[in-house]
């Protein structure tokens, strides 16, 4: 059983920054897919950044220009870098990792943006 681990949630101020990571428990190989989602209260989970093994990146609209994904397979993570946040950004986020065929799932981790 594949365990991926977030980190680097918390408490920002509009305009400010956080940074994201997920950990794998095993390699991540270069057919591997790695993604951030998120759910807001009240709504259903939704895709944010993912990034492939060859390194092509998908995104929301609504975060573009303002959250950047990466992966270090070396260190079986990726991360998601999250600037310029607004108070809509507040959520729990969700790693969710596509290895070897099967889907695994972080626990989550809350950002909340707020003055």
């Amino acid at each position: 059983q594949v365990q991926l681990v977030e980190s680097g949630g918390g408490l920002v101020q509009p305009g400010g920054s956080l940074r994201l990571s997920c950990t794998a428990s095993r390699r991540i190989f270069s057919s591997d897919t790695m993604g951030w989602y998120r759910q807001a209260p009240g709504k259903q989970r939704s895709l944010v950044a993912r990034i492939t093994g060859g390194g092509r990146t998908d995104y929301a609209d609504s975060v573009k220009g303002r959250f950047t994904i990466s992966r270090d397979n070396a260190k079986n993570t990726a991360v998601l870098q999250m600037n310029s946040l607004e108070p809509e950004d507040t959520a729990v986020y969700y790693c969710r990792g596509v290895l070897g065929g099967w889907e695994y799932w972080g626990q989550g981790t809350q950002v909340t943006v707020s003055s």
